[in-house]
């Protein structure tokens, strides 16, 4: 691939250069000298600025001061000598991109107030053509104090910006990580020692199929069950990856309060529109599995109602059932499968509540991050 040389300054972009090219302001104030030599040298200053201002914009570190300080002075010259002082608004714009914080509020400070100075000389030593445009020259100094700030400011939240979606991505790929060697793991845990059996009693009943062959059967028989319970473990496995939505997982709840001669109450006020991630549907499916199991083994109810609400970036569930209520206090904070839904809630800043009045009612609440998300977008 051909190295590519860049003209315009990524930051920022071909502004400087449009302004230079309208920049032709200067020579009107510059023609205006009565002599040549003053016209000479006010060209040569409008040239040499121009070039220290393309040279800055490109520099790092010390050269930042040198440049900009070449560029003051020449500003300062043009506005006491020819009564221009739009050179600073050129400046008070380069400011605002300089990256390091104690180089920006030094050169801003500087310009500042050798540009509120110069044109206070003038101001006092009455230069009519000065003063004639002094709006003009008034929207300048305001630009030089306010400008600076601005697009510094605009800058830095690009920049944690940036940072911001440099982290997410980092953290999605830890996360994917982390789940490849869990997956790994528990292939490992479940298929490795299953398949070593199988292997051992295969050459067993090898050896056997002539010295034993009675033996050799019962072996084969042993690596029969070991591979069906092998292919039952991986099945399971894909199953918890693939992961469950409520649909799915209320399909299995009804049937399992049937069986428990439990009446269930649904009331689902999504509507149509609702968008839940697969992510955060599993992690629901799994705190109302715990729940259901809960009611059908400790609560005594005959009714339980579940409620799915979405609105204000947030999805509750409610699982209310009418039996006997908690009635160990401690059974809150350990015990009955509470503990995991808390921790599966929390992993996604979501919250558990359990109120325990006329039965009772576990509320799971978690936040819609993809809404909010695109909320700050905007």
């Amino acid at each position: 691939m051909k190295k590519r040389y860049f003209i315009f300054q990524k930051g920022s972009g071909i502004s400087p250069y449009i302004w230079s090219v309208f920049s032709i302001l200067p020579f009107y104030f510059i023609f205006q000298a009565s002599s040549s030599v003053e016209i000479g040298i006010g060209i040569a200053l409008t040239i040499v600025f121009f070039i220290a201002l393309r040279f800055a914009f490109i520099s790092t570190k010390w050269p930042v001061y040198l440049w900009t300080s070449i560029l003051i002075a020449i500003s300062i010259t043009m506005t006491v000598h020819f009564q221009y002082a739009y050179f600073a608004f050129y400046i008070a714009y380069y400011n605002g991109n300089i990256k390091n914080r104690i180089a920006f509020i030094t050169l801003y400070i500087i310009h500042l107030v050798f540009t509120t100075a110069a044109i206070n000389y003038n101001i006092v030593t009455k230069q009519e053509d000065f003063l004639s445009q002094l709006p003009f020259i008034i929207i300048i100094w305001i630009s030089v104090i306010l400008l600076p700030f601005n697009i510094y400011n605009k800058k830095k939240q690009g920049l944690l910006e940036e940072q911001l979606e440099d982290a997410h991505n980092r953290i999605a790929e830890l996360v994917k990580q982390e789940e490849r060697q869990r997956i790994a793991r528990d292939l490992h845990d479940t298929l490795g020692q299953r398949l070593s059996l199988i292997g051992l009693k295969s050459d067993l009943a090898r050896k056997l199929v002539y010295k034993d062959p009675e033996q050799a059967r019962n072996e084969m028989k042993d690596v029969q069950h070991t591979a069906r319970t092998a292919l039952n473990e991986v099945r399971k496995m894909v199953s918890q990856m693939r992961g469950i939505r409520l649909k799915e997982e209320i399909t299995l709840i009804t049937q399992l309060l049937k069986a428990a001669d439990i009446e269930l109450i649904i009331h689902d006020e999504r509507g149509q529109s609702s968008n839940l991630s697969l992510f955060l549907e599993n992690i629901l499916s799994m705190c109302l599995k715990e729940a259901i199991t809960n009611v059908v083994k400790h609560s005594h109810a005959t009714t339980c109602q579940i409620i799915i609400k979405q609105n204000n970036d947030e999805i509750t569930l409610i699982v209310h059932d009418n039996g006997i209520g908690i009635q160990d206090e401690n059974s809150l904070h350990k015990g009955s499968g509470l503990i995991g839904m808390r921790e599966r809630l929390e992993f996604v800043n979501g919250s558990l509540d359990i109120e325990s009045f006329e039965g009772t009612k576990l509320i799971m609440k978690v936040p819609d991050v993809r809404k909010q998300l695109g909320k700050e977008l905007n």
